[in-house]
């Protein structure tokens, strides 16, 4: 597709950066944010999509799967604080679900990571900048018989320019061994991370506007968590006369315990709402695939056969908690998750100026659900769906080729959320399963040209519907409703490379996105809420989505050559977008420019100079309106300790931009040597 690209790790490395996912920024239309400490998954935005930590953005990385389902944070969760940047060899980026060996959250794209398999040089490189961020890193390979033995590690800390310090804590290392090419070899790779923080996260508007809390204050200072990921994958690949062949097999160790508190003092006065989540999983899959050469009619063809495994074993635990102290259980879980899919495509090239792909994807999930505290909610599900692709490439004519496809995909849904019946905190209140499976359709038409020298331009439209689903909550163990959308839009995205030494890029992406059909759901909480407006706003039925950019925009010039002088400034744009469903609330556009300047040697000695929000831009990285209460809430007294406020209202709180800031400027100072 006109969408697809493939950025080389010397590109993303050339570009400054606050965290090791935004990154991942490079690929055109992505927003990659956080809205606490820096040891949780990233939150992603694309295609006008508020895609959370990860849900329908398919991630890898050397082929592990990096999202992690039925996941005691949030469904797709994708955690990248691991990723050594220096490591990455390339990023591949496809969007739609229009390719037939992509499966889980890949509706919207999906993004392939490769490692480098070894180094001209070993290397060694300290940073040290603002807010107390330190980080050691190094990396080197050697030949080891007929292959090469790559290691790599960091040592990092930071501290951020919160109240209260992250006083982040991270230890990171990868051991890789690779023989061949990635067409004929193999690799094998052992990676391990841990990582240890406190988090400030998102807090309310209305109390830094009142100065009752600092800009980079907390309502909770004891919000934080620990995670911990061990993995272990091997690939091989290879060519023969009648085409070509892969497998790779995998298996990740990970756990993650995070303290939130999202609504203050909203369910518990006292003592406060802060919940503690809790996953340990392993993971482990072999996939593999077989492509073979031939001919239709003359003309020459390819066919390719695939199957993907995947097996989660998974222990989950929700609770509340005070100053990460144990309070009462929410709910405990066993879950056996278990999917297949298998997968056939054929491309044929009609003519030279003609080429198709059509394609068709099988998946089906097989989930066991051990609920501890109430055998209610335990149970089995399974499900299967099967996903036809197609797309067809017209060119090139005068170096510009047009692009055209058309598929269907599917997310899955926490597995917790299918076999429910019963609230977690209310056995009396019955809810409704969530389907284990959902169905997602796209199509997008697109055009790419060379025509102008050093200029590599593309433009897309694209539609993406998906269908009515209940979702389950990791934050409250429960499903809520989610009404079926529809999203459509434009990509156009620009690389320019006038001299060798001068790169430019532009992106530009805009999306409509909005719900599909009436909420009455909504309409009869808007009702219940009359009377009380610091309730009541925000609250009304619209077929707004929460947190869809409407528009996103990147540019940035790179400048240097391999030794001398060298840098580069990047700006990124999230246009205001829509926080409620009836748009009574919206975010802040959020405009960031960050530098780079450098000298490299030619000893391989480099120095360089990274400032973060150069115009110390006071904004926010990420925004949400809802309910939630803090002690100096006029509504507070009105429902403790005596309520007088209906029940509704005092179970919705105050309606309010909920706010994670921007750091302010921040320098970063490396120093790197090689030999």
């Amino acid at each position: 597709m006109a969408s697809e690209i493939t950025v080389s790790g010397e590109t993303l490395n050339a570009r400054p950066a606050t965290r090791p996912g935004e990154v991942l920024e490079a690929v055109p239309g992505l927003i990659v944010t956080q809205h606490s400490g820096e040891g949780k998954a990233n939150q992603y935005f694309l295609r006008g999509y508020n895609l959370d930590h990860g849900t329908d953005l398919a991630i890898y990385v050397d082929d592990v799967p990096v999202n992690m389902r039925t996941h005691g944070h949030g469904q797709g969760y994708a955690d990248l604080n691991w990723l050594m940047p220096e490591t990455v060899n390339s990023l591949d980026v496809a969007k739609g679900p229009y390719f037939a060996d992509e499966g889980d959250f890949a509706s919207v794209g999906h993004l392939h990571i490769g490692l480098i398999d070894r180094t001209e040089k070993s290397m060694a490189q300290v940073t040290v900048g603002s807010f107390g961020y330190r980080r050691l890193f190094g990396m080197g390979s050697t030949k080891l018989g007929e292959g090469n033995l790559l290691i790599a590690g960091e040592v990092g800390t930071y501290d951020g320019p919160w109240a209260n310090p992250d006083d982040v804590r991270k230890l990171n290392g990868l051991v890789r061994y690779t023989q061949g090419t990635a067409l004929d070899g193999f690799s094998i790779t052992g990676m391990a991370y841990s990582n240890k923080w406190n988090s400030t996260d998102q807090v309310p508007q209305r109390a830094i506007t009142s100065g009752e809390l600092d800009r980079f204050g907390a309502v909770d200072p004891s919000d934080g968590g620990n995670t911990d990921r061990f993995a272990l994958s091997a690939r091989i690949a290879g060519t023969d006369d009648a085409g070509s062949w892969k497998a790779n097999a995998f298996a990740v160790k990970s756990s993650l315990n995070l303290y939130n508190n999202f609504t203050y003092f909203l369910a518990d006065p006292v003592f406060g709402d802060q919940f503690h989540q809790h996953d340990d999983r392993i993971v482990a899959g072999v996939n593999a695939s077989r492509s073979f050469n031939g001919s239709f009619a003359g003309r020459p063809m390819e066919t390719t056969f695939g199957i993907q495994t995947r097996y989660d074993d998974i222990s989950l635990a929700l609770t509340n908690t005070y100053q990460r102290t144990f309070l009462a259980n929410v709910r405990s879980d066993k879950v056996r998750e278990a999917s297949v899919g298998v997968y056939a495509e054929n491309t044929l090239r009609w003519t030279d100026w003609l080429r198709t792909t059509l394609g068709w994807r099988g998946d089906y999930y097989d989930a066991r659900v051990n609920s501890l505290f109430n055998a209610n909610n335990s149970g089995n599900s399974s499900a299967g769906i099967g996903s036809p692709k197609f797309t067809m490439v017209l060119g090139p004519f005068h170096k510009t080729e047009v692009f055209i496809g058309a598929g269907m995909g599917m997310h899955s849904n926490d597995a917790r959320g299918t076999t429910i019946t019963e609230s977690p905190t209310d056995p009396s209140t019955k809810l409704s399963a969530s389907p284990l499976l959902v169905r997602t359709k796209g199509a997008e038409v697109g055009v790419r040209t060379k025509i102008i020298p050093g200029l590599d331009s593309s433009i897309s439209l694209f539609m993406l519907d998906q269908a009515s689903e209940i979702l389950f909550a990791g934050d409250a163990g429960d499903t809520s409703p989610s009404r079926a959308s529809r999203r459509y839009g434009i990509e156009w995205t620009n690389t320019y490379r006038p001299r060798r030494w001068l790169e430019l890029d532009a992106d530009l992406a805009l999306t409509h996105a909005r719900f599909v059909g009436y909420n009455s759901e909504q309409a009869e909480v808007f009702e219940s809420l009359a009377g009380y407006p610091q309730a009541q706003i925000g609250n009304a039925p619209g077929n707004y989505i929460p947190n869809a950019p409407a528009m996103v925009a990147s540019a940035g010039i790179t400048l240097g050559e391999k030794t001398g002088w060298f840098g580069g400034l990047r700006w990124r744009y999230l246009a205001s977008t829509p926080l409620t469903e009836d748009n009574a609330f919206r975010s802040q556009a959020t405009s960031l420019f960050n530098g780079r300047v450098g000298y490299r040697t030619d000893n391989g000695w480099r120095i360089q100079l990274d400032v973060l929000n150069l115009l110390n831009t006071k904004t926010n990285q990420i925004s949400y309106a809802y309910g939630s209460l803090i002690k100096t809430d006029s509504l507070y007294n009105l429902c403790y300790p005596a309520q007088i406020a209906p029940a509704a209202v005092c179970q919705n709180g105050v309606m309010d931009s909920i706010v994670h800031p921007v750091e302010p400027l921040a320098v970063r100072l490396t120093i790197a040597g090689s030999w």
